[in-house]
This record gives C-alpha cells, sequence and structure tokens, in this order.
C-alpha cells in the first residue's frame, strides 16, 4: 500500500469506528497505537479524544503483560524499543496500573487476522489474551472490537482454549458483528 492509501484506510476505519454505537456511548475506551503495517489508529484516537472520550493506552511491560496510561494527543506519545521486539508508542504520562483497562466500555483489539467466528488471531505475545482474562476475572464485559484492513476478515484462524471472540470487526469498508461473543 502506498503512504496514501494507508492514509485513506485509516481515515475510513475511523470513520467506520465511530458510527459503532458503542463508541457513540463510551466514556473509556482502551486503545492502541498502530505500529508496522497495522491500520492506522491515530485519526480514531484523535476523534474520540475530541468527543471527550477517555482513552487509555498499553505500555508493554518486562513481561508481556500490559500497563495502561492516558492519552492526551500524538505529543503525548513516545516510541519504546522492547529489547529485540518493534518499537511501540506508549503514553509518556502516569501509569495507571494493569487493571486500569478494567475500566473500559469498549477494547478495541490489535490483530493479525479475525475469522468468520469472531476469533482473533493476534501476535503471539499473549498480552492481549491477558488483558480479556484481566476483564474476564473483573466480571467486566466491555464491547471487544478489532481494528483490520478488509483483506484481514479470514474464513477460519487457528484457536486455543484460552481465546475469546470479540463482538466486531471494523475495517475500511464497514463492520461485521459476531453473534458468539
Amino acid at each position: 500500500m502506498t503512504a496514501d492509501d494507508v492514509r485513506e484506510a485509516a481515515n475510513a476505519l475511523a470513520e467506520r469506528a465511530l458510527e459503532l454505537p458503542e463508541l457513540a456511548r463510551a466514556r473509556t475506551v482502551a486503545a492502541y497505537v498502530s505500529v508496522g503495517g497495522e491500520p492506522g489508529t491515530l485519526a480514531l484516537l484523535d476523534a474520540l479524544r475530541a468527543r471527550g472520550v477517555h482513552v487509555l493506552l498499553p505500555a508493554l511491560l518486562p513481561d508481556n503483560d500490559l500497563d495502561w496510561g492516558a492519552y492526551a494527543g500524538e505529543g503525548s506519545l513516545s516510541r519504546v524499543q522492547h529489547g529485540g521486539k518493534m518499537a511501540l508508542f506508549e503514553p509518556s504520562g502516569e501509569r495507571l496500573g494493569p487493571d486500569a483497562v478494567t475500566a473500559a466500555d469498549v477494547v478495541l483489539l490489535p490483530g493479525l487476522a479475525v475469522d468468520a467466528r469472531g476469533m482473533r488471531l493476534g501476535r503471539g505475545g499473549g498480552s492481549y489474551d491477558r488483558v480479556l482474562a484481566r476483564l474476564e476475572r473483573a466480571g467486566v464485559h466491555p464491547a471487544r472490537v478489532v481494528l483490520l484492513y478488509d483483506s484481514e476478515v479470514v474464513e477460519r484462524v487457528p484457536e486455543e482454549a484460552h481465546d475469546r471472540p470479540v463482538h466486531a470487526v471494523v475495517t475500511p469498508s464497514g463492520v461485521r458483528r459476531f453473534q458468539e461473543a
């Protein structure tokens, strides 16, 4: 994809996501800053913040769990290199602790793909599996939404016993909801 294609896809993705009723009524959203070839998320983060939504962003801990901090605009991000892993953009302000995600009305999840059942394929580090398990233990049930390109919605992805389906996938061309989540 060209830089223009990536920018257009990010804007379309933000537009589609902002139409979700779950995001329209959300007061707190746990999200992430896209990296590498992931669909861009900054336009969406800024639009949520402009609506008055409290946006939480992850900070990777040494054990691959996630801490959280508030998003206060692109200038509040730091590029953090985690050993041999890719560099991530993380909130530079106060850390709120791993349990801060339990206050989220919506959790926006990264992924490599999602299938027709709503099962998400992650990068394999287990960070978001821990987040989803933390939400389950806390007895909270935020909407779980994956942000992907259209080509990343596939027929089937591998699944393990701890995997949980998402409620919806948002792509630049639209939203697909899943019943079993």
